[in-house]
């Protein structure tokens, strides 16, 4: 392949750098990441993880996007030229995020398994077993800048703000900054897919997967059933000013924020307020009843400049993203009246 002028990655050879790991999903992001690496010179070794098998998950038989994926990314890698591996992890993913996930929704809370996954078994078991096999760095084709300061590195936006993955790599922690490599940071995916084409990766069009990987229909409860029988249980819908409206048939079918499927005759929309798994109820009220002005945050991984106890004594400024496609807003980080974080 011959660089463009334009391509955000230099791609001229080099001399060997030194040993990377590349975390190799089968997808074409990380597929090319691993090629890029290997023309810079790279000692690239790439490894795919077996997280979970589709037919205990799902109990759909036949179920194979997990063992597709393995063999693509192993095509690419007898295409490039690099060493590849598969470490089955079923184990620690069941343990750490499928069993994690199912505990907060019976819990009334709604998780994100992605960034458990990425806590837990990419930037903590992964990256463990990548300095174990000699590498220096490990590299994955999240759509992140990483940015090196004097205070050490920093978790930036990617370039393509549709792409941007931030919000799921929020808990990385500085150790594992200094040993993280997202060479994709600055590039649109427009270009990673031509970038990929160029390079005759046989994953250049495949389709990005966009439901929670061990879900590949949506349909979690189905899961949750499975992962914790009993999950399902009737219960009261209740209104926020303690009218019994109705029953729900579990509260794992609900989240916050909520309206269709709610079931329940009213003259005014009615939304899911709050989820009391105590009492195995489904609290509902008007749209305005959603209305937060603030937040109390748990599980802080902070990367700023001074330390988190100064910035919130001083009410810094900040942006703020609650949802992951939604778009950023201003607020004040600042300390509650029993020492947490609060965010307003």
């Amino acid at each position: 392949m011959t660089a463009r002028a334009d391509n955000p990655i230099d791609t001229a050879a080099a001399a060997a750098r030194g040993r990377v790991v590349v975390a190799m999903s089968g997808g074409v992001d990380s597929s090319l990441v691993a090629a890029l690496l290997k023309r810079q010179g790279y000692d690239v070794v790439g490894i795919t993880l077996q997280l979970y098998d589709h037919g205990e998950a799902t109990a759909r038989k036949g179920a194979c996007c997990a063992g597709q994926d393995i063999q693509d990314a192993r095509r690419v890698a007898d295409l490039i030229g690099i060493p590849h591996y598969v470490l089955d992890y079923e184990r620690r993913f069941a343990d750490k995020v499928m069993s994690s996930f199912a505990d907060s929704y019976m819990a009334g809370e709604t998780p994100i398994p992605c960034v458990t996954c990425n806590q837990e078994i990419k930037f903590k078991d992964l990256l463990g077993m990548a300095l174990e096999l000699g590498a220096e760095k490990l590299a994955t084709g999240h759509y992140i800048r990483l940015e090196h300061t004097a205070n050490g590195p920093v978790l930036s936006r990617a370039r393509d703000a549709d792409r941007d993955q931030s919000y799921f790599l929020f808990a990385t922690t500085r150790a594992q900054l200094e040993r993280i490599m997202f060479p994709l940071g600055d590039v649109p995916k427009a270009d990673v897919r031509e970038l990929a084409r160029e390079l005759g990766l046989p994953v250049a069009d495949k389709s990005d997967s966009q439901d929670i990987c061990f879900v590949p229909k949506g349909r979690y409860t189905d899961v949750i059933e499975r992962l914790k029988p009993g999950a399902l249980k009737e219960g009261d819908i209740v209104h926020i000013d303690g009218r019994r409206l109705g029953r729900h048939d579990g509260i794992i079918n609900y989240t916050v924020g909520q309206r269709r499927g709610i079931r329940i005759p009213s003259p005014e929309p009615l939304f899911v307020v709050r989820l009391d798994a105590a009492k195995n109820e489904v609290v509902v009220g008007p749209r305005q009843a959603l209305e937060t002005a603030a937040l109390i945050l748990k599980g802080v991984n902070w990367l700023g400049d001074e330390p988190l106890e100064q910035a919130a004594a001083a009410a810094r400024a900040v942006h703020v993203r609650v949802r992951s496609s939604q778009p950023t807003q201003p607020a004040i980080l600042t300390s509650a009246e029993d020492g947490s974080i609060k965010v307003i």
